[in-house]
């Protein structure tokens, strides 16, 4: 496999040299998270039109908008508590925060009065750049390393959201050949990265897929997370009381692991364009893989979780505001072309067939709220 050099590319390979082939799902981690040197490691501005991809934050406000007023009425079903806390795991640039207390700071009042922002964010560089996107709401801002987030001494009682942090936490990748479950570890020979199948390094892999129902057909390729659940049992623990908002790009197991999917579903992305090819680029490139949201809602429940709502990111916004959004704008001030131009920004928020409207799921799960409703539980259309 062709490799493009970076700084990382003799790291790993000295890494394998030494102690042999590794699980995908380390050099994933490597090359997305080696500290000054991973993707979202190192400086660079990874989404918008200067980046390598778009995400709902960087089309429109209206998005965090949206997650905003859902986010007071989930205030409101808890009883209108005297404190409340919104934490972000991976806030990136705090685009998405920003645009949440802007809302809340304008429209929610009381709420805002009670609110604490804290970000949970694996990159220190980043936070001057969120210091400063959040300088209006400096006095609510604090941080939280994910080792304390993850220790247990880190509490709190609010809602708990994230976007597109799933899909970027490490994989393992396995194959179904004739004898059984094969892991695909990574090696690196004659200067080059390879791959090979092996006996799994965990017998977790196979336990994942049969705690879902999935049998991969021969041949077949797939992506287990298990940083996700392990991930999840760590924010439910530090959840008193409150929500948990997951926003990402996947399927249920069933779907997800169809044998459509023969290859599974791990692409990188670099500058707009997608690229199947892991293995160059190092640090450079994205590299994701789809949600298994089955997974989330069933580890969730076992850690005492109710699973409120599940689906498509169009049906969410639908329910919980964007139309109310898009009619603010229709009665602003602001000039016809720029309405125009506002209201097909937002119509990649919500078209499904393929777009950001059904690719991408909303899941919500509550731990110690009695009978809340949120906006998304309304019907669309009345």
């Amino acid at each position: 496999m062709t490799t493009e050099t970076t700084p990382l590319n003799d790291i790993i390979a000295t890494r394998i040299a030494r102690q042999g082939r590794i699980t995908f799902a380390d050099f994933m981690a490597h090359c997305l998270y080696e500290p000054g040197l991973g993707y979202y490691t190192s400086p660079g501005r990874k989404v918008g039109a200067e980046g390598d991809f778009y995400t709902s934050i960087t089309v429109h406000a209206a998005f965090g908008r949206v997650i905003a007023r859902e986010i007071a009425q989930m205030w409101r079903s808890m009883g209108s508590p005297a404190e409340f806390t919104i934490v972000e795991c991976g806030a990136a640039s705090g685009r998405l925060a920003c645009d949440i207390m802007d809302y809340l700071a304008e429209r929610e009042a009381e709420l805002y009065q009670k609110l604490r922002l804290v970000l949970v964010e694996q990159e220190p560089s980043l936070e001057s750049a969120q210091r400063e996107m959040l300088a209006a709401h400096i006095d609510t801002l604090s941080w939280v390393s994910p080792d304390e987030f993850a220790s247990g001494e880190f509490t709190f009682s609010g809602c708990l959201y994230s976007n597109e942090l799933i899909d970027a936490l490490p994989v393992h990748r396995v194959v179904m050949s004739p004898e059984g479950l094969k892991e695909i570890f990574v090696t690196f020979n004659d200067g080059e990265f390879g791959e090979e199948a092996g006996v799994p390094s965990t017998p977790e892999l196979e336990a994942y897929l049969k705690r879902v129902g999935v049998e991969l057909h021969p041949g077949q390729q797939a992506e287990i997370n298990l940083n996700a659940p392990q991930w999840l049992t760590a924010a439910t623990k530090a959840l008193q009381r409150g929500f948990i908002l997951t926003v990402d790009y996947g399927h249920p197991a069933p779907e997800l692991y169809t044998p459509r999917r023969k290859l599974g579903t791990l692409l990188c992305y670099y500058r707009h364009q997608t690229e199947e090819n892991p293995y160059i680029r190092l640090g450079l490139q994205d590299i994701t893989s789809h949600v298994d949201f089955t997974t989330l809602m069933k580890c969730g429940e076992e850690q005492g979780l109710q699973n409120l709502w599940f689906g498509e990111q169009y049906r969410f916004l639908l329910s919980a505001g964007i139309v109310e959004e898009i009619e603010e704008i229709e009665r602003s001030a602001v000039a016809d072309e720029e309405k125009l131009r506002l209201r097909l920004a937002l119509k990649k928020l919500i078209l499904p067939d393929g777009g950001m409207g059904d690719t991408f799921k909303v899941l919500i799960q509550s731990k110690g709220v009695t009978a809340p409703t949120l906006l998304c539980q309304r019907r669309i259309g009345g």
